[in-house]
């Protein structure tokens, strides 16, 4: 590092989504984070370099193309601001990619953050939200990435974004099955319908619906409606090899439900707390059977929300909304 030169750290939650019936509005941050430090280095020949660690170095992109410069790009043009050469980024991740846990919603976000922090950008998080949202075509990623929590994203006029938080009951709990095969986001998208009838998406709303009040109440009935979705989970679960087995193995062990994470390959469970390790090992064990490794984890409360220090600096206080 150059002595004097800015630099900054981000930490961004990765985040499951659409949790069944909340597809594409509903996200939840987890525990598990992307960091990045980020500085400005006049000697770089390249506009951009970028040094991946933990599961990023399964990215192959170059990194003009990485989501973390896509992201600081953004930043900087929605504060109409040039984009400074020789950017320097040092990133490492605990979040699986291609698993459906937000692993590019992070990226996006992190790099977004960075510009901001380390440029003084005049952008709020609501404004980082939209961006970010725009890029990555998921507000049900960044949301819960920029604000933590369980989130709401709704999508309005001229672009608009407004962004709720969701309440979950303390006695709930997620659980999560990690297996070791990636669904890729173009291809999971190309599985869903161009159109649907009157029926279900009357049926699909009303299970929307039921999330929302399910998480709230931790009301059994709610969110075993909720999680049996019928919008996307229909057309992707031939996607996930398992999926009938795992989810029916998370029921029979005391969850609520099961269902993508995301657009998967990750299933998600969620149960009463004190159910939480019967359901970890069924599901685990489901997948096992079938002969795929698998990784487990419980999520007993939503995670909160990004932070940024400045190793140069005081870290400038920006406004959450």
């Amino acid at each position: 590092m150059t002595p004097g030169s800015p630099s900054v750290v981000v930490r961004v939650p990765g985040s499951t989504s659409n949790v069944g019936a909340g597809f594409d509005c509903v996200g939840i941050a987890l525990d598990h984070r992307l960091s990045a430090t980020a500085r400005l280095d006049a000697s770089l020949a390249v506009p951009v370099r970028i040094e991946r660690r933990g599961t990023l170095q399964a990215v192959t992109v170059p990194s003009d193309r990485d989501a973390l410069f896509v992201g600081f790009v953004a930043a900087c043009r929605g504060a109409a601001r040039k984009v400074p050469g020789g950017l320097v980024i040092d990133a490492t991740s605990e979040i699986p990619i291609g698993r459906g846990l937000g692993s590019s919603g992070a990226a996006t976000v992190a790099g977004a953050l960075a510009a901001r922090a380390l440029l003084g950008l005049a952008l709020d998080d609501a404004t980082l939200a939209r961006l970010c949202a725009d890029l990555e075509h998921h507000p049900d990623n960044v949301a819960p990435a920029i604000y933590g929590g369980a989130v709401l994203a709704v999508p309005g006029p001229e672009g608009r974004l407004t962004i709720a938080p969701l309440e979950v009951n303390a006695s709930l709990v997620f659980v999560f099955a990690v297996p070791d095969f990636a669904v890729e986001t173009e291809q999971a998208r190309a599985a869903l319908l161009s159109t649907v009838s009157h029926r279900t998406a009357a049926t699909a709303a009303a299970k929307a619906a039921a999330l929302v009040a399910g998480l709230a109440r931790a009301d059994w009935e709610l969110l075993g409606a909720a999680l049996d979705d019928v919008l996307h989970v229909p057309h992707r679960r031939a996607l996930v090899r398992g999926y009938d087995a795992v989810t029916a193995a998370a029921r029979a062990a005391g969850a609520f439900g099961a269902t993508l994470s995301g657009s998967g390959s990750s299933i998600l469970a969620v149960a009463p707390a004190l159910a939480a390790p019967a359901v970890s090992d069924a599901m685990a064990r489901a997948w096992r059977e079938l002969g795929v490794a698998v990784e487990t984890f419980v999520l007993t409360r939503p995670a909160g929300r990004y932070a940024v220090t400045s190793l140069t600096q005081e870290t400038v206080p920006w406004p959450s909304r």
